[in-house]
């Protein structure tokens, strides 16, 4: 059965692994392209491009101001303007070294990277990218190596200590990871990554300490709902049902499009045998994600428990079309048959 959505899968790798499931523009149509130079972020820069097309920064700001807006890639041909104009500035190699990571271009991230820090063997902005990207490949040892360049540099850098944190967490060693995120938070209390990762942590070991952990975490960025969310998984996981409904209703508040809120509501509501209210939780995920097989399934479950035999076999159905390997709506269908 398809059950709640599990916050760890999620978000125990955020800033790592969030950026590699970003959606990548291999072309970009001619009106797409004129309307994202249109935008008014872009278009200043471009007027002060045409007023000096030879000022590598400008294409450097530009390419940024794409990457903000997802064109990803009219913002790799102004980075690539920029290096042109000036080849000798890491932060150009190293900012398409990342744009590459987080397209999963891993071999072709690689040389971008060592070319920054070719450059400016003291850039830390450099190091801790590779840093990243190491820790994809699992290189745990040079990871750390390439963070502790950093630390030797700047001992008071929240970012290489989450990161350092993150490497431990990979290697298995809670003890350790819990301590660099820790650090990261006495560097800089408002460093919201790390706070998440202790919260994560915490949520693991079953310590009600990880509610204060998200709170902090939801209190350091209010507009990510994954601090949130995560409280109010905690308490769905320790029986807590109530609150973690009330924690469920202030995301989906916040983000009227938030289906896990809706679905993991719909959860708890079907297992208190509030079949119609978990029903209409089930139908608000339909409607937001017209293929989410798991929602027609459990809404089918509810109709069939309310004996209204024919709209399950529809979402049972509905749900198999969607997922032609999901078991548990296969079974719905021969239970139904059965009668």
């Amino acid at each position: 059965m398809k059950k709640i959505k599990l916050i760890l899968s999620v978000l125990a790798l955020q800033l790592l692994v969030a950026c590699v499931d970003s959606s990548t523009k291999n072309s970009t149509p001619a009106q797409a392209q004129d309307e994202a130079f249109q935008h008014p972020s872009v278009a200043s820069i471009t007027q002060k491009i045409e007023q000096a097309p030879k000022n590598a920064a400008l294409f450097f700001q530009r390419a940024k101001a794409l990457r903000a807006l997802q064109e990803d890639s009219l913002a790799l041909n102004d980075f690539k303007q920029a290096i042109a104009l000036d080849s000798t500035k890491a932060i150009y190699f190293s900012a398409i070294g990342e744009l590459l990571f987080e397209h999963k271009d891993v071999d072709g991230s690689l040389q971008w990277f060592k070319r920054a820090i070719q450059l400016d063997s003291k850039d830390p902005v450099a190091h801790l990218k590779f840093a990243k990207m190491l820790m994809f490949i699992a290189d745990n040892q040079q990871a750390f190596s390439e963070i502790n360049t950093v630390l030797r540099q700047d001992p008071y850098n929240s970012e290489a200590y989450f990161l350092k944190g993150l490497v431990y967490k990979n290697m298995k060693d809670t003890a350790k990871a819990i301590s660099s995120f820790q650090t990261s938070v006495q560097v800089d209390p408002g460093y919201q990554p790390s706070i998440l990762q202790l919260a994560l942590i915490y949520a693991a070991k079953n310590d009600s300490l990880a509610l204060c952990y998200f709170d902090n975490a939801f209190a350091a960025d209010t507009t990510q709902l994954v601090a949130l969310y995560g409280k109010a998984l905690f308490y769905q996981d320790h029986q807590q049902p109530e609150k973690a409904k009330a924690v469920y209703k202030k995301c989906i508040v916040r983000n009227p499009q938030y289906t896990d809120a809706f679905f993991n509501t719909g959860w708890i509501l079907m297992h208190q045998d509030s079949l119609e209210k978990a029903a209409k939780q089930f139908d608000f995920v339909t409607k937001i994600e017209p293929t989410n097989s798991g929602a027609y399934y459990n809404r089918g479950l509810c109709y069939e428990l309310l004996k209204r035999n024919a709209e399950a076999i529809n979402n049972y159905k509905q749900a198999i079309e969607f997922d032609p390997e999901y078991q548990e709506p296969k079974n719905g269908l021969k239970r139904l048959k059965a009668k």
